[in-house]
């Protein structure tokens, strides 16, 4: 393996353990690895809840 490649695959690992949610999209030209996207997706967690109105139906607040 040369040194472009295990740089390459070196970038391609950090990526991975940088990212949380996502996507890493890994181009390859006539056998060798040309680009790398990252995708990172935020995910804020939400709090919704479920109350019982007095006829016994579910209402989201």
């Amino acid at each position: 393996m040369d040194q472009n490649f295990e740089a390459k695959v070196t970038e391609i690992v950090h990526a991975l353990k940088d990212l949380e949610y996502g996507t890493i999209v890994i181009t390859v030209h006539d056998s060798q690895i040309t680009q790398i996207d990252i995708t990172e997706k935020k995910r804020f967690g939400t709090q919704k809840k479920n109350i019982v109105t007095n006829q016994g139906k579910f209402k989201r607040q």
